[in-house]
């Protein structure tokens, strides 16, 4: 995103768009495991094992067109270009992040019926839809990582940049969590089993993670409040913390 020699209008413009887009990824992130909980709780009286287990409930619709919508926003945020360092661009890893909201949206996980319901699963298989789905999800979090850790730290003032770090690795940490968790239900006997089963361990750490990511971009978002003022007041020359 480079802002040197606009003028202050059109940086202006060009700022709250960009707060828009953050402001709706945040709001995204943190409304859907919201909604997923509140629906599961007073319409099925329970939660589903995870947030992808949704897909084969009667919330299908909100968990594939929220993460639709993420997947648009991401693939429609520019960013800034390449910077010393990076190996990748704000572009190209928002373009990714949002491929792989769309992978994780389109492609169900293990269907409880055994029977084919979509597309997805009869183009590759009813077996290997999950796949997709998990291979999605991984990149799709690991990008979300990277943001925090490394794109949104770039400018940030002090108290943005702990968050940011705080967002970053809390996302990293579940998803270390959900594979572990994932393993234990998958491979695991007894107490260990038992337990992640029944406290939903699965949908509370990608709950947790969609959450980090949500409250990273709302930061991300406010810090371009300000930047807004000061093109209003002609005082901006560059772009800190955008």
């Amino acid at each position: 995103m480079n802002v040197i020699g606009m003028p202050h209008e059109q940086h202006r413009d060009m700022v709250q768009s960009y707060h828009r887009v953050r402001t709706a990824l945040g709001l995204l992130g943190m409304g859907l495991p919201l909604v997923l909980i509140l629906g599961g709780l007073l319409d099925a009286r329970h939660l589903e094992p995870s947030i992808s287990d949704f897909y084969h409930t009667t919330y299908r619709d909100i968990f594939v067109g929220t993460l639709c919508a993420i997947g648009v926003f991401l693939i429609c945020y520019r960013g800034y270009g390449r910077q010393s360092g990076d190996m990748i661009d704000d572009d190209w890893l928002g373009t990714i992040a949002g491929m792989s909201a769309f992978g994780v949206a389109l492609f169900p996980n293990e269907s409880p019926t055994a029977q084919i319901a979509t597309m997805t699963q009869k183009m590759v298989g009813i077996s290997t839809s999950p796949m997709f789905h998990y291979a999605s999800a991984l990149v799709f979090f690991s990008c979300l990582a990277v943001f925090c850790l490394k794109k949104f730290t770039r400018t940030a003032k002090p108290v943005r940049k702990r968050i940011y770090l705080f967002c970053g690795w809390v996302i990293v940490a579940s998803l270390v969590g959900i594979a572990v968790a994932s393993a234990i239900k998958i491979l695991g006997s007894g107490a260990p089993k038992a337990a992640v089963i029944s406290y939903n361990l699965v949908f509370w750490l990608e709950a947790i993670g969609i959450w980090a990511f949500g409250l990273s971009w709302l930061v991300k978002g406010k810090a371009d409040i300000a930047l807004v003022k000061l093109a209003r007041q002609g005082a901006l020359k560059s772009a800190p913390d955008a």
